[in-house]
This record gives C-alpha cells, sequence and structure tokens, in this order.
C-alpha cells in the first residue's frame, strides 16, 4: 500500500470529510473509492477508444448502452 500525500482547498476538505461521514465510512476509503471509479471509468475511455479506432462500431455502442444501463441503475 502507498501513502498519497494531497493538497487541498479548506472547502473541499471540509466536504469531503462530511460526505465519508454521511456514509460511514474513512476520508481515506471515500477517496479509495472515488479513484476507483474514476479509474474504471479511465479504462472504459481507454476500451472505448481502442474499439473506435479498430472500427467495431457496433461494439463500441454496445459498450455505451450498458454504461448508460449501469448509470440509470445507480441513480
Amino acid at each position: 500500500m502507498t501513502t498519497l500525500s494531497i493538497r487541498l482547498p479548506e472547502e473541499t476538505a471540509r466536504r469531503l470529510k462530511a460526505l465519508a461521514r454521511s456514509r460511514g465510512v474513512s476520508v481515506n476509503k471515500l477517496i479509495e473509492e472515488l479513484s476507483a471509479r474514476a479509474l474504471a471509468a479511465w479504462d472504459t475511455e481507454n476500451h472505448f477508444r481502442a474499439l473506435a479506432a479498430n472500427g467495431d462500431i457496433e461494439r463500441a455502442l454496445a459498450i455505451l448502452d450498458r454504461l448508460d444501463a449501469q448509470d440509470r441503475r445507480a441513480q
């Protein structure tokens, strides 16, 4: 495990602490979860770009449909 120090504006840090508290997790766990989501989105975008570059439009559109469905369920 790696330790990472970050600088945040006071207001951002305060809001992150409040969000973590409302979810019943530590700020560390919250940042870990948010980072995992951001990396998953980035991986998906890169995968989509690779599919688009190879001309597999139907497969790329199917991925977008699946992501849209997941977003709708998460809301």
